[in-house]
């Protein structure tokens, strides 16, 4: 029988490094955030687009949670186009 290893999270179960672990993390946040502040506009998926200066299939990819298909820099470039700021918070592990 295989031993059952336990994880902190989902991303550390998932990533091969805690590096990996904490870039899939920050994205995931950061694509929750943006998910929310598109419902809190109440945009349909092609306005959200608009807003963000990418296609509504793009949008479709953000707002199903599709973190492989985003970096950190493009998520940074959607929430500067939305006219948000992105705070970076740096604590121990």
């Amino acid at each position: 029988m295989k031993k059952s290893e336990s994880y902190a999270s989902v991303w550390d179960a998932i990533a091969d490094t805690p590096g990996q672990a904490a870039n899939l993390r920050a994205r995931a946040e950061l694509m929750q955030q943006i998910a929310a502040f598109v419902k809190k506009q109440g945009w349909t998926q092609v306005e959200a687009a608009q807003h963000c200066g990418v296609t509504q299939p793009r949008i479709n990819d953000l707002l199903r949670g599709r973190v492989s298909r985003f970096s950190l820099d493009a998520l940074v470039n959607i929430s500067t186009a939305l006219g948000c700021r992105v705070r970076v918070d740096l604590e121990a592990a």
